[in-house]
């Protein structure tokens, strides 16, 4: 059996992850505390796949969840604990829109958020999977999920491209910046197009770019084999150049392409749909990437 414990933050989006794993075919249960599911797991072992979620409204239950995880594995269950987090000013955006309360309730809204962090801290610990939907849609995180565990792969490896200036994502295992390479960006005829396209991937590319990458590809390989062989099911990798646009699309997307022949691979493009938008005019200073 494969279990998947779902967990994390308050308006972090759990239950759309919860509605994403039942689309998948997953049989999901909500808030069920860690004592019942050794219970959970006896009824359903006909059940290949179970989704369930645990979080700060479990209260006393959340300091034996350590405990009832490790139980879980050593009878034989693939546990897998997905956490969902997202920037504080997202939540309060997000509970100011539903109107909905906090599950704790105890003072203002921000200092409830600051408790249920170290409430679930231990829970972030153990997460195999740690993803910030805080620049996510619904529609992104299901599909996100879904990605990730449709497959049933035993491992997967997730490559995300993204600009400097609009936040390092929190969600990755490694961050690389790959500001060193040509910028496309100075070329008129590049700017206005991203990553993805031939033309820009040779000029990033050009010159001393292509040792860069080997060298890279190399580092990220090595990463890979280590983190397949400690038992790991899930690995990010976060690209950034400076926009989101050039650099860091290309080469998540060589990345990606080596990678893929022999792992699960799913590649995200975070900010080249807003870098792309922008049309901002060239400057003299290294403002897009």
């Amino acid at each position: 059996m494969r279990l998947v414990i779902v967990t994390g933050l308050s308006g972090a989006g759990k239950s759309t992850a919860l509605n994403a794993f039942e689309d998948s075919g997953f049989f999901c249960v909500d808030n069920l505390p860690p004592p019942l599911w050794p219970e959970l797991v006896t009824q359903l072992a006909a059940e290949p796949n179970v989704a369930v979620v645990v979080d700060v409204r479990t209260r006393a239950y959340l300091a034996e969840v350590q405990r009832y995880v490790a139980a879980l594995k050593t009878l034989g269950v693939q546990v897998t604990v997905v956490f969902l987090d997202a920037a504080d000013d997202v939540l309060v955006n997000r509970y100011n829109f539903t109107r909905r309360h906090h599950p704790l309730q105890r003072a203002s809204l921000t200092s409830d958020i600051a408790a249920e962090r170290t409430a679930l801290a231990d829970l972030r610990s153990l997460a195999d999977v740690v993803l910030d939907t805080s620049n996510l849609s619904t529609s992104d995180l299901r599909k996100s999920l879904q990605r990730q565990f449709a497959s049933g792969a035993a491992f997967q490896v997730r490559v995300m491209s993204f600009g400097f200036k609009r936040g390092v994502p929190s969600d990755s295992d490694n961050v690389f910046d790959v500001r060193v390479m040509p910028n496309p960006y100075y070329d008129p005829e590049l700017r206005i197009i991203d990553g993805r396209d031939p033309r820009v991937q040779a000029y990033a590319f050009s010159g001393d770019g292509e040792a860069f990458f080997q060298d890279l590809l190399v580092y990220v390989s090595s990463l890979l084999a280590k983190a397949k062989q400690g038992g790991r099911q899930h690995y990010a990798i976060a690209v950034g150049c400076t926009g989101g646009q050039h650099r860091s699309v290309a080469v998540a997307e060589r990345l990606a392409s080596h990678l893929k022949h022999e792992l699960d691979v799913s590649i995200e493009h975070r900010d080249v749909a807003q870098a792309l938008a922008e049309h901002q005019p060239a400057s003299t200073g290294d403002t897009h990437g």
